[in-house]
């Protein structure tokens, strides 16, 4: 697999955000990251709809040099709200925005 620069992964995201916003009717958009534990790191967008907010995130792996490789485990969807769980196993971002 290929490795990517932090900016280079998070201005692939960007490409697609304002498609996004009109496609699923989000209120907002934005890039999310966030350092995990083992070398895995998680990127993806925090999406803001109908008043509730959604973390949509797959996993990376830290090389020693700074760049990232994708682990292909799918896509996350998180949402801040306690009362639902997180939903695993999107092929795709796409995929989890239709969902949400």
């Amino acid at each position: 697999m290929e490795s990517m620069t932090r900016e280079q992964i998070l201005a692939d995201l960007q490409r697609s955000f304002e498609g996004y916003l009109n496609e699923y009717g989000a209120d907002s958009i934005g890039t999310y990251e966030e350092p995990g534990q083992g070398g895995r790191y998680y990127f993806g967008c925090t999406v803001k709809k109908d008043d509730r907010t959604f973390h949509i995130h797959t996993p990376f792996a830290q090389q020693e040099d700074g760049r990232f490789t994708a682990l292909g485990n799918g896509w996350t969807a998180e949402t801040d709200d306690p009362m639902l769980q997180d939903k695993r196993g999107y092929g795709d971002l796409e995929s989890a925005l239709k969902e949400i």
